[in-house]
Order: structure tokens, then sequence, then C-alpha cells
């Protein structure tokens, strides 16, 4: 059966992208990215796929707007409660034995699980033996994520889940409310390293400890799923950690049998 019109455009799209800007997405799942680019066009005012395509040949501004609908910017202080206690419970124990740590965070967005994983390690005393990388391939979430700056919408639901994340004294300690925004502690990001990063491209960052990349392999199809668990394994030190969304698992992937379930209900597996 002829592909349509439609999908087409999209495969055209998605090569013009990276001949253009060196953005991969072409093993991201084509159903997730379908969805994005018919959002991105009534936004962006395009009658359709074609016409996108060119604005953003021609226009780095417009591709960076169609960037923020293909790449979800969306994230939360402490997203998953249990993940976060899971890691202060039962990893955090094993990463104390390390006289140093290196934190690789993943696909960071607009940095809320930054955050959340510093005042973790502040709280159990890590923080300051610890390098965090923190990752992704967008400039804007990136330069938010460095701001450290959130809607002050937000704070109620964040206070709960640090709660609910086992936090051992009061959100408030760690940001300042002004402006109808909350301000996060510059102290959180001392040990931070903020960097352009993409698992379809990119290589390791070598011996981490820890490496926590969640909601984002989702969005791939398998073989770019297996390349990131690829990367993953290689960057890790032996019996390192890696984290993973709600959703995901390593089970499965061509790097199955390199890794074990440490806490299958939180998704974290543990290097072999």
């Amino acid at each position: 059966m002829p592909e349509r019109s439609t999908d087409i455009e999209l495969k055209l799209l998605i090569e013009a992208i990276y001949l253009r800007y060196s953005y991969d997405f072409r093993d991201y799942s084509g159903a997730s990215l379908k969805r994005r680019v018919t959002l991105a066009l009534k936004q962006l005012d395009c009658e359709n796929i074609s016409a996108l395509q060119h604005r953003i040949l021609h226009d780095a501004r417009a591709f960076m707007d169609l960037l923020q609908y293909l790449t979800i910017p969306v994230s939360e202080m402490f997203r998953d409660p249990g993940y976060f206690r899971a890691l202060r419970e039962q990893v955090v124990p094993v990463l104390r034995t390390y006289p140093s740590l290196k934190i690789w965070i993943a696909g960071c967005s607009t940095g809320e699980e930054v955050y959340s994983m510093a005042i973790l390690l502040k709280e159990e005393g890590l923080l300051e033996r610890s390098l965090i990388y923190a990752t992704d391939i967008n400039p804007r979430s990136l330069a938010q994520a460095r701001r450290g700056i959130f809607p002050v919408q937000h704070l109620h639901k964040y206070t709960e889940n640090y709660q609910q994340a086992g936090g051992r004294g009061n959100f408030a300690d760690y940001c300042t409310v002004a402006y109808d925004a909350v301000l996060m502690d510059k102290a959180l990001k001392q040990n931070v390293t903020f960097a352009d990063h993409s698992l379809a491209t990119d290589s390791v960052f070598s011996e981490t400890q820890l490496i926590s990349c969640r909601n984002v392999l989702i969005y791939f199809n398998k073989s770019l799923q297996d390349r990131a668990f690829g990367l993953f394994h290689e960057s890790l030190c032996h019996r390192g950690f890696l984290g993973l969304g709600a959703k995901e698992t390593v089970e499965f992937s061509a790097c199955a049998g390199q890794f074990e379930a440490f806490d299958k209900s939180e998704r974290i597996f543990r290097k072999l």
C-alpha cells in the first residue's frame, strides 16, 4: 500500500531537520512525531507539513519554535515521588560508598529533576562530592534549567511531591518566591554542568554511578532505545544504577542481559 502524502511529508521534514540543523529525530516514534507536528502546524500557522518544512529551512527561529513541540519540555519537581523515595532509601546507601559521584540526568528538560536530585543529594550529605551532568537537546529548556525559575502556581504540587518523596525538611528552604515565580537556591546548581546532548547522535559520560533518564525513551523507536541503553551501559561504572520512567524498561531491549532489576516497581535497574 503506498504511503500517504502526510507520511511522506513528515519523513521529508525530519530529514530536512537533520540535514539543516543536525537534530536527529529519524528514529523517534512516528506516531508521536505525527501528533506533535500536527499540533505545531496549528500553533505556527502552517497549512501543511511541506509549508512548515519550507519555513524552518529558511528561518532558524521558526525551527526553535518547532523544537518546543518536538521535545515536549514538561516536568515537575520530584515527579513520581516513589522513584525519589526509592533512590533515597535504596540507592543512596550504595552511593555513599563512593568517594566522589558522577550523576547523569539525560533529557533533563527545564530542570525540575535536576533540582530535585540536588535537594535529595544535599539532604543525604552527598551534593558536595557529586558532579551532575544535566543534558537535553532543547537549548531553550536548558536555558530555563540554568535559570532555575519556575511558575509559582506549581509550588503546592512541588511541596507535596517533595514530602511524598521522603523530604527531610521544608521545600520552601530551597527556594525563594518573588514576582509570581519560584527561584531555586543557586547553591543547588553549584556542582551541575548543563550541556547540549543527543541520545541519537552523541557519545557517553564515563564512569557515572547513577543515570536518570525518565519519560524520554517512550518517544524513541526500538533501535534508538537500544542505542540509548548501550550509551547508558557504557557510561555506568561497574554495578551503577539506571533510573527510567514509569512506562519504560530495559527488559526486551538489546541490552536486557546487561542489567538487572533493582527496584522493578520504580524502574530502577543496575548494571551487571
